[in-house]
Order: C-alpha cells, then sequence, then structure tokens
C-alpha cells in the first residue's frame, strides 16, 4: 500500500513472525535500540550466607563424663559458636594490579564516574556513608534504588566503591548512577535505548563525568544504515573526551556472533571481556570484529574487545543486605572504570575539559594497548581476549614514562 512505502519492517526479538512498521528517519530504530544487560552472567548469581553459632559434635567413648558435662554447659551457654568468614574475590585486585595501585594510595579521590545501569540500593551495610548522585529514568524515585534482578547496578557499584568485606577497588570516586534499566516480563534486566542513550548524556551533561561505565549493551545490526540512539550518545561522549568503559558482552562460545556489545563497538570506547582466576579468557566472553562500517577496518588501539579483566565469580554487594557472586563481562568493565579513575586521579590532566576532543582518549588507549600482559604471544591483538590483561599499575606507568600529549 502507498501509505506503507515510507517504512521499515523491524522484526520483533520475541518472535520474528511478528513485524513492527519503523519510520526510518526515527534515531535508534534499528535492531540494536532495545538495550540489554549483555555484560550479566547466563546464571543467576548465588547469595553467600554467613552461618554462626554452628554445633561441633564430638563423639569418642572413652571421653571423660565431666567433659562431656562441661562442654554441654559451655554449648548452652552461648560461649562456643563458631562463625564462617564470608568469601572474597581479592585475587581479582591482586591479578589486575589494583591492590597495588592502593598500596601506593591511589583511591580513585577527584575522579567522577557515573554508571547507568538498574541503580543502587544503599541500604547495604557495605554501601551505608557512600555518597551517591542519582538519576531516577525508570520513575520518578529522588532517593537511590535499584530496579534490577539481584539488584544488577548494586554489585556493579560495590565493586567499585563497597566500604566493608570486600573492599571497593576505587572507593573514594565522586560517583553518579543512572537507573536506566530494570526487570522485565521475562525476568531480565532489560530497558528502553533512548532511555539508556538519555542516562549517558545526563552522566556527560549534568554530571559531568569524567569517565561513564556502561556494563550493558545491545545488539549490533550490521544492515542497519544509521546510528542508534545509545551509540549516538557514547560517540559524543567520548569526541567530548569523556572516558567510556563497556561490556563486551556475554554471547561466546558456540553462540558467539563475532562482534561486541552496542555501544562497546564504537572506537574510542574502552570495550572490556572478562577473565577468570587462572588469567585465561572466561568461555562466555564475546568475541570482536575489526570491520565496522560498511566494511572499514578498525585501527590500533581501538581493535575490540581492547582489554580482559576479571570477571567470574567475582563477590559483591547485592540486594537485601546479602553478598553475592556473579560473572560476567559486566564485572570485568567494573574492574577497568576502577583502574581508570585511579590513573586519573594520578594524572588528573588527562580528565576531560571544555577543549576536550577526544585525542586525550587516544593517548591513554595506547597506554593501555602497550601495558597489558598479552595472552596471544604472537601477534598484538586478539579477537577475544583484546590486547590483554588488565594491569593497572603497570598502565598508570606507562602514562608517567611516556607522559602522552594531547
Amino acid at each position: 500500500m502507498d501509505e506503507f512505502e515510507h517504512v521499515e519492517f523491524l522484526p520483533e526479538p520475541e518472535d520474528a513472525r511478528i513485524l513492527s512498521a519503523i519510520d526510518p528517519a526515527a534515531v535508534g530504530f534499528q535492531g540494536a535500540w532495545r538495550a540489554d544487560v549483555t555484560g550479566w552472567a547466563p546464571l543467576e548469581a548465588v547469595p553467600i550466607q554467613r552461618r554462626r553459632h554452628q554445633r561441633a559434635f564430638v563423639t569418642n567413648s572413652l571421653i571423660f563424663a565431666v567433659l562431656m558435662v562441661t562442654l554441654f554447659v559451655v554449648w548452652n551457654s552461648g560461649l562456643l559458636w563458631v562463625e564462617l568468614s564470608l568469601p572474597d574475590s581479592q585475587w581479582a585486585n591482586e591479578q589486575a594490579q589494583l591492590d597495588t595501585a592502593a598500596d601506593e594510595g591511589l583511591t580513585g579521590l577527584g575522579v567522577r564516574v557515573c554508571m547507568v545501569d538498574t541503580g543502587i540500593d544503599l541500604t547495604h551495610d557495605a554501601l551505608k556513608g557512600v555518597e551517591v548522585t542519582f538519576r531516577d529514568l525508570r520513575g520518578s524515585s529522588p532517593t537511590p534504588l535499584d530496579y534490577g534482578l539481584v539488584a544488577h547496578g548494586t554489585l556493579m557499584a560495590g565493586i567499585l566503591v563497597a566500604q566493608d568485606h570486600q573492599i571497593g577497588a576505587a572507593p573514594n570516586i565522586t560517583l553518579g548512577v543512572a537507573a536506566a534499566l530494570g526487570t522485565d516480563e521475562n525476568g531480565e534486566n532489560s530497558g528502553d535505548e533512548s532511555t539508556v542513550a538519555e542516562a549517558i548524556r545526563w552522566c556527560q551533561d549534568t554530571f559531568e563525568a569524567d569517565i561513564i561505565s556502561l556494563s550493558l549493551g545491545g545488539e549490533q545490526n550490521l544492515d542497519a544504515t544509521r546510528e542508534g540512539a545509545t551509540a549516538s550518545a557514547t560517540r559524543r561522549a567520548v569526541d567530548a573526551g569523556v572516558f567510556v568503559v563497556a561490556a563486551a558482552g556475554n554471547d561466546g562460545g558456540s553462540d558467539d556472533d563475532g562482534l561486541v556489545s552496542v555501544p562497546a563497538n564504537i572506537p574510542r570506547v574502552i570495550t572490556v571481556g572478562a577473565s577468570t582466576e587462572t588469567g585465561a579468557v572466561w568461555a562466555n566472553s564475546s568475541s570482536g570484529s575489526q570491520v565496522y562500517d560498511r566494511g572499514q577496518q578498525r585501527q590500533h588501539p581501538h581493535l575490540k574487545p581492547e582489554v580482559i579483566a576479571p570477571g567470574v565469580d567475582i563477590i559483591s554487594t547485592g540486594s537485601e543486605n546479602a553478598w553475592y557472586s556473579s560473572s560476567g563481562t559486566s564485572d570485568a568493565t567494573v574492574f577497568v572504570t576502577a583502574a581508570l579513575a585511579l590513573l586519573l586521579e594520578a594524572h588528573p590532566e588527562y580528565k576531560p575539559s571544555a577543549q576536550s576532543d577526544g585525542t586525550c582518549i587516544d593517548a591513554i588507549k595506547v597506554a593501555l594497548m602497550n601495558s597489558v600482559q598479552p595472552l596471544d604471544k604472537q601477534d598484538l591483538h586478539d579477537n577475544r581476549s583484546g590486547y590483554g590483561q588488565l594491569m593497572a599499575m603497570d598502565w598508570i606507568q606507562e602514562v608517567e614514562q611516556t607522559d602522552p600529549v594531547c
């Protein structure tokens, strides 16, 4: 029909037989317009329980009756109890040299980090006292809250700023949180792309972030004729010198489409894959393609992903004041965000300013490329492990030694 000549038809992700009529002039109409938490582990995180007063039962036919009576009295008095320590993932901070940076006195002080996620729950004991500038884009709450499944945003924030047990990797940053994602009807964390894009713009324009951390993403659509809203907002940020760190995605293995998520595909974004405690690439970490924008080749230091960081069995703050274990490129993204915050604390001259045009990001990414621990000894870059494993202190020292001009 003539009235439909100007529209395009987009298959619905839940059922490709259902087509939505889309005006191609609308920003963000293509397949990546639904933003999901693609950096989230495929398995739901498991709470780690603290156990107290665990009874010990001792059997020995030769034990003296008096000792048995004494133990019985002591037990009933409540003086005999055992508390099992909560596990932690301190290995991740050690592997990424974040503990070494902390020993040097770096805490992220003076660096503004903005997280776009499901929000944050500040009632957790380890987050009490953390000051947050909060923007609710899913509702109208004036106070921080978390809309996510097992509080995804709270988990990510804990990696960065937790004040107890598993201490955050950059605990003294100035934190902004934009709640743009939430639990959908399928029990998954997701959100509308236009909302995520608005959150990114809020981080840049209102919160005035030095770093925007995105543990989320959407699928790339190679057939799209124009850039989606989230990608456009991200490009605007990095071209103004605001650092953006984004999750590569969790579709590694047999289901890997060979593409990192959107907006991790934007050249100046630092795109993060996940590694295990042994330093290997996590099996579900997404591969990247070095071809973009209708056949153009990516150039160093912007090959995707750029870096891998700890992202498996990471202990962090979750819902209902519990500690959770989670895995995914979401977690890895926050470790790179933390390392970058420590770097900008040590070298504030690379923070964005009114005159920034993105060249400082390029310089810092060259330093990242030259400071990581490569997994592939043959080539400078690998489609899964990037340039290599994050080494936070080496990254900072690389900047100190080379003193890049931008």
